[in-house]
């Protein structure tokens, strides 16, 4: 990246951190993939228990790698030859443990995090349960506000999520949302039953935190995930 582009990308990161620490969450930024691993482990403690939620920047980072084969007790929700019942119980006991580390879908620059879920088991996690939240964040996600969140998820990171899934919804036939626009005075952003087999069913916005720097948000100066 031209240096000069990427000066005003910190300037953006460094207004964020700041916003995100008043809304009493810990924040920090890490300048390349490099440094994701080393502050991650020095997040976690041996032996505890770990979990994460659906991500593809927890796979693009080595993170579920370094959770797989790390001294941990790992509910690996993506381990080979689980059966529905015990991936749904994967979910449950992830409510109970240590550290849940996820991603999130925006974080804007009032220091809010923005999220849109289908069976909700992440978003769940991250509001109550587990004793710290490690979010592990590309700044390509940062936008100004909420409404800038909206079009981030309908433009990015649900139509490419849906063709993860292979779900039988619009934005993964057509690569777009069925309402692609945001409207400012209804941020769910989608009508009852306007988009049938919809992945976005919850929408939840973070803001300022009770307990304070339970959650940490990691952003990354580097683009993964979606």
């Amino acid at each position: 990246m031209d240096a000069n582009k990427r000066k005003n990308r910190e300037q953006q990161v460094g207004r964020t951190l700041k916003a995100l620490k008043k809304n009493n969450m810990e924040a920090a930024f890490l300048p390349s993939l490099k440094e994701v691993l080393p502050m991650v482990s020095a997040l976690l403690q041996k032996g505890e228990q770990v979990a994460v939620g659906g991500s593809v920047s927890l796979k693009e980072t080595g993170v579920l790698d370094l959770l797989r084969n790390g001294d941990y007790q790992f509910h690996d929700r993506y381990a080979k030859g689980l059966t529905a019942e015990e991936i749904e119980q994967v979910f449950r006991s992830s409510f109970s443990v240590d550290t849940y580390v996820t991603s999130v879908n925006a974080v804007t620059e009032h220091g809010e995090l923005y999220c849109v879920d289908g069976t909700s088991n992440r978003v769940a996690a991250m509001l109550y349960g587990p004793k710290q939240v490690v979010l592990i964040v590309s700044w390509d996600k940062i936008v100004p506000d909420l409404a800038s969140a909206v079009v981030r998820v309908k433009e990015t990171a649900a139509p490419a999520n849906a063709v993860r899934l292979d779900t039988d919804t619009y934005c993964n036939k057509n690569g777009k949302c069925i309402n692609a626009k945001c409207d400012c005075n209804n941020l769910m952003a989608l009508g009852a039953g306007s988009c049938e087999h919809t992945i976005c069913s919850n929408y939840v916005v973070f803001s300022n935190q009770h307990v304070p720097n339970r959650i940490k948000v990691l952003i990354v100066g580097e683009s993964f995930g979606y």
